[in-house]
């Protein structure tokens, strides 16, 4: 696939002479004055942009620092703060699973890294204009959108909430610092969906609002909760206990929560000889059948309902918006002891069950987008998919329709684009925790190293047309030159920065009560913090 550049913004006459907004143009610069000896100071650097600062953009950088002694990696983040889903994402509840940033913080403080906050690459300033000045892009932004049910009524109806959304805002994403749900319309809700998400809008809408203090959740989240009337949640699947996608962790925790009941599952779901399973299926399935010490009549309970599959949504006679159930269709399973089985195909007149609620989450997945300018850049995505058509290590290839395949460098399997990569979720698409990520972006990473590594040279100059950019690519000195020409203002947020703001956050935490940090929740007072 020839990569070219179209409906390129324009730029003024003066531009900076490496800039050059034509993708099929740069990878025909060569590298000059290459030379294996790092210490030689003539010698031009390995650049690598990295958009996205959450775990795959860390870990990818992470280890293409340990493997290139000359390389120098650009991490663009949209917002002023980094980490991504760690700090977006992971529940309050669990601070453990933030010791990450840890790492990462090591990765930002190498002479060899730059945080590049507060831009935002496609939206903000046009991906032609970074292309010239690095030899390699890895795309590592995950996943900005949720899927949708596809139910009349989804989108307008009254205390109807994306999972991503409500995570989002008890976690102090600025997207949804306005999100503000109501919850205390009733005192039932329904979350469809279950994989962790939905166990960890369960547990914080459950869990008792003093344990709630004591972590970094927002503090106008704790608000919210502090009013909330729910008492009775739903987690709603297709699928039985046996192809759950929810982890033994979260089920403990959930089934471990004082004062809050769980309903027993019929035993007809289970498998006739749990002890014949693998012994992870089996200690989550023994958990599940044992449930919760806490008596029936608590004051708050919780089920997981299985084998149904959304249908439709009823609202009030006399307010065509305000939710007060949800029909589902029974739903059958090929094989109910395989992990992996396949849903039956429905009968003529499936069976129906009502679930009153007057308050929904939606929990069915998250989805990636292209970043906007992509195409014009001539950069595929699968929409579809939600990622970047890639041979599986995560080079970028030209055909989406052979995408995703486990091969390397095998042109049957799509011809890999130069210089372009991508890791975690639009590589594989929303699955997976932290870890599994962390392996996904080594991959990509070590990609990326063996096509450096393996790049044709003749003398100290570069013939291969594995990479773009020139050896007169300056990374960010040189995008903010041509962002300058063009106009566009950047007001970039350094790891300096963030750490101001960081400073802040904890500082108010310890002040409200001795909490771990009070997030700043907008953009705008992320940016005042440093004026």
């Amino acid at each position: 696939m020839k990569l070219c550049i179209r409906r390129v913004p324009k730029l003024p006459s003066r531009r900076p002479r490496s800039f050059n907004p034509n993708l099929s143009a740069i990878r025909k610069f060569p590298l000059r004055n290459l030379s294996n000896h790092v210490a030689q100071s003539h010698v031009p650097p390995f650049r690598v942009a990295i958009i996205g600062s959450g775990p795959a953009g860390f870990y990818a950088a992470r280890r293409l620092l340990t493997l290139v002694d000359d390389v120098i990696i650009d991490m663009y983040e949209q917002l002023p703060v980094p980490f991504g889903l760690v700090r977006f994402g992971v529940a309050p509840d669990h601070p453990e699973v933030k010791n990450c940033q840890d790492t990462f913080t090591e990765v930002a403080e190498s002479p060899r890294f730059n945080f590049i906050g507060n831009v935002h690459v496609g939206p903000q300033i046009p991906i032609q204009y970074l292309v010239p000045h690095y030899n390699a892009f890895i795309f590592a932004y995950g996943a900005s959108k949720d899927r949708e049910l596809g139910l009349k009524g989804e989108r307008d109806g009254k205390q109807i909430y994306s999972a991503r959304a409500f995570v989002g805002w008890y976690n102090g994403l600025p997207e949804y610092h306005d999100h503000d749900p109501d919850l205390t319309v009733g005192e039932d809700a329904v979350i469809i969906g279950q994989g962790n998400v939905a166990l960890d809008v369960a547990r914080t809408l459950l869990t008792d609002i003093d344990t709630l203090r004591k972590t970094d959740i927002t503090e106008y989240a704790l608000e919210r909760l502090s009013k909330s009337r729910i008492k009775n949640i739903h987690i709603v699947g297709r699928r039985g206990p046996v192809q759950g996608a929810f982890t033994i962790k979260e089920i403990r925790e959930i089934l471990q929560l004082p004062k809050v009941s769980f309903k027993p599952i019929p035993d007809s779901l289970f498998p006739p000889n749990i002890s014949a399973l693998p012994r992870p299926q089996k200690r989550l399935l023994e958990l599940l059948k044992r449930g919760s010490a806490t008596p029936p009549g608590a004051a708050k309970s919780w089920s997981l309902d299985f084998l149904l599959s959304p249908h439709s949504l009823h609202f009030a006679p006399s307010d065509r918006q305000q939710l007060t159930a949800i029909e589902f269709t029974r739903t059958q399973l090929a094989n109910p002891t395989s992990p992996t089985s396949p849903l039956l195909p429905l009968p003529p007149n499936p069976a129906h069950h009502i679930i009153p609620t007057t308050t929904l989450f939606r929990s069915i997945g998250y989805k990636s987008e292209p970043l906007p300018t992509l195409a014009s850049a001539g950069i595929p995505f699968d929409s579809q998919k939600g990622i970047f058509p890639n041979d599986g290590v995560g080079r970028i290839v030209s055909s989406p329709q052979h995408a995703h395949k486990p091969q390397e460098m095998d042109h049957e399997y799509g011809i890999p684009i130069p210089g372009l990569y991508c890791a975690g979720w639009v590589k594989r698409g929303p699955t997976g925790v932290i870890a599994s990520t962390m392996a996904d972006a080594f991959g990509t990473a070590e990609a990326v190293v063996r096509d450096w590594r393996g790049r044709q040279t003749a003398g100290k100059e570069i013939t291969d047309k594995r990479f773009v950019g020139s050896a007169e690519s300056k990374g960010w000195e040189g995008v903010k030159e041509a962002a300058e020409e063009a106009g566009i203002e950047l007001r970039r947020v350094s790891w300096d920065d963030w750490r101001k703001i960081d400073r802040v956050e904890r500082e108010r935490g310890k002040e409200r009560g001795g909490r771990p940090r009070e997030k700043i929740a907008s953009v705008e007072e992320m940016l005042r913090v440093l004026d």
